[in-house]
């Protein structure tokens, strides 16, 4: 389950933020030892992960090596203050932000498409945070999908049935992308591939009737 929430994540920063100036004391006039006990039992339990809405844990991952070249959507909603809907929101990696289609009523047949080089490292696993996880009430009020079709180069290749929750849901595949990588001087000439995901159905909002879908993320081989 994706358990995030915009109260948490203002204390997750409140705890950031106290982190670093401890950091700062001891790298800048004093030492660590200098530091009083209260301030050296709080450094202790400060996490490594310095972003709450982080898909990806510290370490390494398939996006070592592995990532998009680029997105495209047939549609996406209109800002609304500093908040964008853009396609980029969609694999920027993050739980903070979402993809919300821009067409009139529920973006049946709206899609996004995501373009590789085409000597990226293939694809064997696809994981999806459905609608607008940032917390449990605006994932409600937004509407979310609930078959995604999913096309490799404009060729139709699954249908993505996805359940209303909040949990993250992965699909497994046989190795998506270019699998001859022994010349990687002639694979790069080759021409970008894609992956599109079009929305065929999907589970009605409290109150929007816009379509969300906060991320689409891969895993996969060839990166080590």
């Amino acid at each position: 389950m994706i358990d995030r929430n915009i109260a948490e994540a203002q204390v997750f920063q409140q705890e950031l933020d106290k982190c670093k100036k401890i950091e700062d004391k001891f790298h800048g006039q004093k030492s660590y030892e200098a530091l009083s006990k209260a301030e050296r039992d709080f450094y202790e339990n400060c996490s490594e992960q310095t972003n709450y809405w982080a898909v990806l844990d510290i370490g390494c991952s398939w996006y070592c090596g592995g990532d998009a070249d680029s997105l495209s959507a047939t549609s996406a909603l209109e800002s609304r203050g500093d908040t964008t809907y853009s396609p980029e929101n969609i694999h920027d990696l993050s739980y903070e932000t979402a993809w919300i289609e821009g067409a009139k009523g529920y973006g049946i047949g709206e899609s996004i498409t995501y373009h590789f080089v085409p000597e990226n490292p293939r694809i064997t696993k696809i994981i999806i945070a459905n609608g607008c996880v940032k917390s449990e009430q605006i994932w409600r009020e937004n509407s979310r999908v609930k078959k995604l079709k999913m096309y490799v180069n404009d060729r139709p290749f699954a249908m993505l049935n996805l359940e209303d929750t909040r949990a993250k849901q992965s699909f497994t595949f046989e190795p998506i992308g270019n699998a001859d990588r022994a010349d990687m001087k002639t694979l790069k000439t080759l021409p970008k591939w894609t992956i599109r995901f079009e929305i065929v159905e999907v589970y009605m909002g409290d109150k929007y009737d816009d379509t969300a879908i906060t991320e689409i993320y891969f895993d996969g081989i060839d990166v080590h």
